[in-house]
């Protein structure tokens, strides 16, 4: 289990962007790394759609929003195209990242999978908060309060 004030685990994975990404490169800001269960879905749209539309609230919290999933690299374009989102998402189809992040496991009748969860993950590349059983509806709210009196 990871609480706050742990080493965030490192990661590298390919980006919407056509890029590989790794923690570190996050490092000196706060990263909003947050695992979602699949592109284009009704929860995950909103989500996604939410953190795009106050991302540059965000930037000016000193944060970087980035969404993981399962999906691979075609599936996150055709998702950011269709709903004009800016926020980079990453590609971790054999889970390995996710599980890192405790984020994998029951969804009742969905069976197993990738959990709705947010790190906020500090300057320095500890853990700063945790959200978890994320509701989408506001989910971008929390995390900018929390950005704000981070930022305090």
């Amino acid at each position: 289990m990871l609480d706050i004030n742990s080493d965030a685990p490192d990661f590298s994975l390919p980006g919407s962007d056509g890029k590989r990404h790794t923690l570190k490169e996050f490092r000196g800001r706060y990263l909003v790394l947050y695992f979602y269960p699949k592109d284009d879905t009704p929860g995950c749209t909103i989500e996604a759609k939410a953190f795009t539309k106050e991302l540059g609230e965000i930037r000016k919290l000193d944060a970087e929003v980035v969404g993981v999933s399962s999906d691979d690299f075609e599936s996150h374009c055709r998702f950011r195209e269709k709903h004009r989102l800016s926020i980079l998402l990453l590609s971790d189809t054999g889970s390995e990242t996710i599980k890192r992040y405790d984020a994998y496991g029951d969804k009742g009748v969905f069976g197993f999978g990738t959990l709705r969860k947010t790190y906020i993950i500090g300057k320095e590349g500890r853990i700063a908060k945790i959200f978890g059983k994320v509701q989408p509806l506001g989910h971008e709210k929390e995390v900018i309060d929390f950005l704000k009196d981070a930022n305090a």
